[in-house]
């Protein structure tokens, strides 16, 4: 067998994990609203080599799923964590699985992004660091994304809940 041979094998492998890492989690998650007597699709992939899912509704303006992520996320972050744990308990291994409910994950990074893009405007403009807001771990990794695309560095400073990002020349 080739390298590149077993790199295609092992990369299938891990598609196939992390696929069903997203099939636990969608098992899961189904109870869960069965529970809460909530209506809610489960849409399963892959997204830059981690579990992806996400509960949709087919209302535009479901408010029961608008509850399951609070208002800044903070209820959609806890069902993430005991989404991980669920999808641990059965394989083994620790899941860096992302849960989005009703698009609110994506819609917060369009508004990274922006955020992001804006600083790296700044600090390319004045050569100085910029340092941002406080964020969550899933925030700062869109920003870090953001920031590298661009060609500029980032870190992440300071301690929980005001750890945030500061962006500097590379």
């Amino acid at each position: 067998m080739t390298a590149s041979q077993a790199d295609a094998t092992q990369g299938g492998a891990t598609t196939k994990r992390l696929e069903e890492e997203g099939e636990i989690a969608a098992d899961y998650l189904e109870e869960l609203l069965d529970i809460a007597d909530i209506d809610g699709d489960i849409d399963i992939d892959v997204d830059h080599g981690r579990a992806a899912v996400e509960i949709v509704s087919e209302e535009e303006d479901d408010r029961s799923l608008r509850r399951l992520t609070g208002r800044d996320g903070e209820v959609l972050d806890a069902l993430q964590e005991l989404t991980r744990l669920a999808v641990q308990a059965k394989t083994g291994e620790r899941s860096r699985l992302m849960l989005d409910i009703a698009g609110h994950r994506a819609a917060r990074r369009a508004e990274l992004v922006a955020v992001a893009d804006e600083a790296i405007a700044r600090v390319k403009e004045t050569g100085q660091p910029v340092a941002l807001e406080a964020m969550n771990p899933f925030e700062r990794k869109v920003v870090h994304d953001a920031v590298a695309a661009a060609g500029l560095a980032s870190d992440s400073e300071g301690v929980e809940p005001s750890r945030h990002v500061v962006i500097r020349q590379a």
